[in-house]
């Protein structure tokens, strides 16, 4: 018995240790509610800089009608072919503590079937609309699979203390949010956490409570790389979370 405990520890040590080092300056991008500029301002500055970024794809809002505001299909596959992470922001954008279980379970499933149908991945991330969770949205979404699920907050996400299903975030871009605070954000980003940030439209016509101004992000995203921050999508912090 003593050697099987003993082996069981070693396991769980060996497991610890082949976790990467969270490095410095660690920041995650990720973008809501599938908002066309996403596409056709966000993507080709990301790529210019070489960054990479997590869009949470939802069919909620005017989604199926309104195709000059939110992206089709099609451009959500281009994201995904140009090496981006899609994750899963439910098929009608409804809070998680509104829905039966079954109703969440049948949003979340509907996400992951339209991914399939376009040939892109099951999603692992999870962003939880309006930022609200609960305990059964984080059973649904274990059981299903998912590592990584984005709530709300303002602080750094560290791994060591953090449930991974109910992440913070260190930014949310709105029309209010200065440089100044996005650099605080930045900040965060040391001693083993990771800053989480929050974006929806570059603009975002639509939701202009939650607008980016495109000059804005620029400056957002030019400091990022003045700052020499590794910027990646949600799904690549498996390698420091194992």
């Amino acid at each position: 018995m003593k050697i099987l405990i003993a082996l069981l520890a070693l396991g769980f040590a060996t497991s610890l240790l082949s976790a990467e080092p969270v490095p410095a300056k660690l920041v995650v991008l990720t973008f809501d509610d599938s908002v066309a500029s996403q596409a056709n301002h966000v993507a080709p500055l990301l790529k210019k800089h070489g960054f990479g970024a997590t869009f949470f794809i939802t069919e909620g809002f005017e989604f199926l009608v309104d195709k000059t505001h939110y992206m089709t299909w099609e451009q959500i596959k281009a994201l995904h072919e140009q090496g981006f992470e899609i994750g899963n922001h439910t098929r009608k954008h409804a809070g998680v503590t509104k829905q039966k279980p079954e109703q969440l379970a049948a949003d979340v499933e509907f996400i992951e079937t339209r991914c399939a149908e376009h040939g892109i991945p099951k999603p692992v991330s999870f962003c939880y609309p309006g930022y609200a969770t609960s305990e059964a949205a984080v059973k649904l979404l274990r059981e299903r699979g998912y590592k990584f699920a984005r709530a709300g907050g303002a602080k750094a996400f560290d791994p060591a203390s953090d449930e991974p299903l109910l992440m913070p975030q260190a930014f949310d871009g709105k029309p209010e949010s200065t440089l100044e605070q996005f650099k605080a954000a930045v900040a965060q980003a040391k001693d083993g956490k990771i800053a989480v940030m929050t974006f929806h439209g570059v603009p975002d016509i639509k939701h202009p409570w939650v607008n980016t101004d495109p000059a804005k992000f620029e400056a957002y995203m030019q400091h990022l790389k003045d700052e020499g921050c590794t910027v990646i999508a949600m799904r690549d912090l498996a390698k420091y979370l194992k």
